[in-house]
């Protein structure tokens, strides 16, 4: 398996905590974002955005030459981190620190996605057949 391919596997495993945070443990997530009033509704409708968004990091793991997949997994990273940078800077509902642990992880899974673009992907021939 590629770097790239454990990267993903391990940000998939570490976002299952947010999973069961969501569906399980609903005060944390509290302590997560701040001054917001999250009930149980929302602490499982995070958790199973979570949950799809930690499938599509261990699909694409394994299926690294796979250009849809590569891309939905890359996007929901960006996705994700606007999301978390817009509850920072516009609704003032998460902390500095929170927002840096959730950028170092989408940060770098964006960035060496980007570079991995098409390292991964056959070109297709050139050659008129």
């Amino acid at each position: 398996m590629r770097p790239l391919g454990w990267w993903l596997m391990l940000v998939g495993s570490l976002r299952l905590a947010s999973v069961w945070f969501g569906f399980f443990d609903i005060r944390a997530l509290r302590l997560l974002f701040s001054n917001t009033h999250m009930t149980d509704v929302h602490g499982r409708t995070f958790g199973v955005w979570t949950l799809l968004t930690c499938t599509l990091c261990w699909l694409c793991a394994f299926n690294l030459e796979k250009k849809p997949l590569y891309a939905a997994t890359f996007l929901s990273f960006v996705y994700a981190f606007g999301h978390f940078l817009t509850e920072y800077a516009i609704y003032d509902t998460m902390v500095v620190s929170n927002l840096a642990t959730v950028g170092i992880f989408a940060g770098t899974s964006i960035v060496w996605m980007l570079l991995q673009w098409n390292a991964h992907h056959p070109r297709a021939s050139s050659k008129l057949v």
